[in-house]
């Protein structure tokens, strides 16, 4: 099986190296002094005190790499419109696209029953530019949840977690997906397979559309903002504003919005993907975490007054340090 991880920062460096001890043929792009370590030393992990390292085919160009049986994007949702065209060239007939990013994904309404099917989400994907060039029907949905930091060029940290659920838009259990968890359960990886990955999309959305947006405009950790009543109030409506257009659009919520949160709160002190960007002066996941589900409130005509005014506030806040 051919692999190319499209963006092989952090999480992308994990499912390289997992995938090639899996024995998956993998491939990597990536760019600049991440990019030049790879080619001179290799790809390193460091994982549960030891450090694993693999010499893996890596360009910047993706034409060099060769078509592809899955092509896994690792890179924030914001980045992937402009390099859609790029990604064809590891194209042939029968090649997946695994969306293994944060937040609504632009073939959401792919294969999704009722009268939104086939929708673009503007916020995500601007003028349906990867819906053209990528098509819908080669995307696969993966919800990452494990956590990896890149230490310096060519290294990346794995933290904590192995699971990426995955799914297909229809709900069917392929062949091309059962291959895929295969491969990256060979690896080590958690890799389930759901036949609803809508209903796990929005569980992992439902605290980063509002967490995020809080932690960035307050500087605030996870149990913090879980701790303090305020912040928690302004978390808990803007998931319930959440939960309403989701079932809207047939999302089934497994918990309740109170055990979200008190699971995010258990986390500690942990600082919020979008803080961290902020704190390091790059651009922030804003649409696709919390203008999107803005976006979908309005499809489905339903009110969101608390994500409205977050939204606003991280919008100016992001403009302000340059971020957005």
């Amino acid at each position: 099986m051919k692999v190319c991880i499209f963006g092989a920062g952090a999480i992308g460096g994990y499912m390289a190296m997992a995938l090639h001890e899996g024995g998956a043929d993998v491939s990597l792009v990536a760019r600049g002094p991440h990019l030049a370590a790879i080619r001179d030393k290799g790809l390193t992990l460091r994982i549960g005190g030891e450090e694993k390292n693999a010499k893996l085919r890596a360009s910047d160009d993706p034409a060099e790499l060769g078509p592809q049986d899955h092509v896994i994007v690792g890179l924030k949702a914001h980045s992937v419109p402009a390099v859609a065209e790029k990604m064809t060239t590891l194209f042939h007939d029968e090649t997946s696209l695994v969306t293994a990013v944060n937040g609504v994904p632009w073939w959401y309404f792919y294969k999704l029953d009722g009268p939104l099917e086939n929708s673009r989400v503007e916020s995500v994907d601007p003028g349906g530019v990867q819906w053209d060039a990528i098509g819908p029907e080669r995307a696969i949905g993966c919800v990452v949840y494990p956590a990896c930091e890149v230490d310096e060029p060519g290294i990346v940290r794995h933290i904590e977690g192995d699971r990426f659920t995955l799914g297909e838009p229809s709900g069917e259990k392929t062949d091309r997906i059962a291959a895929l968890a295969d491969a990256m359960r060979a690896g080590g990886l958690k890799a389930p397979v759901k036949p609803r990955i809508r209903d796990e999309i929005w569980i992992k959305l439902w605290g980063n559309l509002s967490f995020n947006p809080i932690s960035a405009l307050t500087g605030a950790t996870l149990e913090e903002i879980c701790g303090d009543p305020e912040t928690r109030a302004i978390a808990k409506a803007m998931m319930l504003e959440a939960q309403a257009i989701g079932e809207k659009l047939g999302v089934r919520f497994a918990i309740d919005v109170e055990k979200r949160i008190d699971g995010a709160g258990a986390v500690g002190a942990h600082k919020t993907s979008m803080l961290q960007d902020l704190e390091r002066g790059r651009p922030m996941e804003i649409d696709a975490l919390v203008t999107a589900v803005q976006e979908l409130g309005h499809l489905t005509e339903t009110p969101t007054p608390m994500i409205d005014h977050v939204l606003s506030m991280v919008r100016l806040r992001a403009r302000t340090a340059g971020c957005y």
